[in-house]
């Protein structure tokens, strides 16, 4: 006798908040039959008869399974919304009895406790886009998902002010904690994931923060010069991302590269992702109609599209960030990220799983790596 067919996808924003409960779902029973819940260790239907018992509890149960209705599907270039109410009964539930409830195929009322189930584990099972669980990361940091706001509001609409959305860009990219800044920017995404490839070419708002026509890249380092900021900001990515060889050694930190790289976002020279399947990075320019600078030009450009340099510490970073996002230790950084608004200090809680997690997310929230 088989599984009865799943119920029906949960929207991807209500997945990002069940990925703030604990313990990973624990699969359906499939040993000797149970025909009865009193057989089961913490059946669903037990589970959700204690929750029901506490007036928290069944409350925070209730609204965030009407969250599933009530919150549409966005399209893989928007972003997620995230109710306050219903990031707040996500969290409520996470010390809940209905974390790592399980079902059995024999057992009674099995309807109702796969309903249960679902409504509490599927995010874990269905959700690998790391994009926007890095952009629930923000949501939950005060001065990070005012930052993102503020620019997201800037760069939005048919008629949106390049230069005030720039401004409002690199106000994010300086003052929003590194972690949160790079998790945005420099998320992993499988290579069949368009979706989450859109999602984080999108980061920066291309559509507003870019020139519409392709400008040549040495004017637009003209137009980079006559400001001071950029100027310096332009130097500093050359210098802490020169390459020292074909295997993508940098002259300085791989780190600082990154940095240099980030603080050019919002400015003239602002880089970004050239396609949705791959993490290659370039100018938004060309350098056709160069004439005898053309060498001088595509120099400039390459240092961008073609440096093993910064492609390497890229890489790199998105490996770190792919390895933070594991099954062992995705909970624990949503949990210590959440609770985190103000105080960049990690304190180790009662509920991480070993010393090293801990380590390993007191490295990210204090950007050692």
């Amino acid at each position: 006798m088989g599984l009865p067919p799943s119920p029906r996808p949960l929207p991807p924003v209500f997945l990002m908040l069940l990925l703030l409960l604990l313990p990973s779902p624990l699969p359906l029973a499939t040993g000797d039959p149970l025909p009865t819940e009193s057989r089961l260790m913490n059946s669903c239907l037990q589970a959700r008869r204690k929750c029901q018992a506490d007036p928290t509890c069944s409350a925070a149960y209730h609204h965030l399974d009407s969250c599933t209705s009530n919150i549409s599907t966005p399209l893989p270039s928007e972003e997620p919304s995230v109710p306050e109410d219903c990031l707040e009964a996500a969290q409520q539930l996470r010390n809940s009895s209905l974390i790592g409830c399980m079902c059995h195929r024999r057992m009674k009322n099995q309807v109702a406790c796969l309903d249960i189930y679902w409504t509490v584990h599927r995010a874990r099972s269905l959700d690998s886009d790391l994009c926007l669980k890095f952009a629930m990361l923000c949501t939950l940091n005060d001065k990070c998902d005012r930052l993102r706001k503020a620019y997201g509001e800037a760069c939005s609409g048919p008629r949106c002010q390049r230069h005030v959305c720039l401004k409002q860009l690199l106000t994010f990219f300086e003052k929003a904690t590194e972690p949160h800044a790079q998790g945005l920017l420099l998320c992993p995404c499988a290579p069949t994931d368009r979706g989450c490839g859109e999602r984080r070419r999108n980061t920066i708002a291309p559509s507003c923060a870019l020139p519409p026509a392709a400008p040549n890249c040495l004017e637009l380092r003209r137009l980079c010069f006559s400001d001071p900021l950029c100027r310096s900001r332009l130097v500093d990515f050359q210098t802490h991302c020169h390459p020292m060889d074909i295997l993508g050694t940098c002259a300085t930190e791989q780190s600082r590269c990154l940095r240099a790289y980030l603080g050019l976002i919002g400015t003239a020279m602002t880089p970004n992702f050239v396609s949705n399947v791959n993490t290659s990075v370039a100018l938004s320019c060309t350098c056709r109609g160069s004439g005898n600078l053309q060498e001088e030009c595509e120099q400039l450009e390459g240092f961008f599209s073609h440096n093993p340099c910064l492609t390497e510490a890229i890489a790199a970073k998105m490996r770190f960030h792919s390895q933070l996002f594991s099954q062992d230790w995705t909970d624990s950084t949503f949990a210590v990220m959440a609770h985190q608004n103000k105080n960049r200090a990690l304190r180790p809680q009662s509920w991480m799983p070993s010393l090293f997690s801990c380590t390993l997310l007191l490295i990210l929230l204090l950007s050692l790596w």
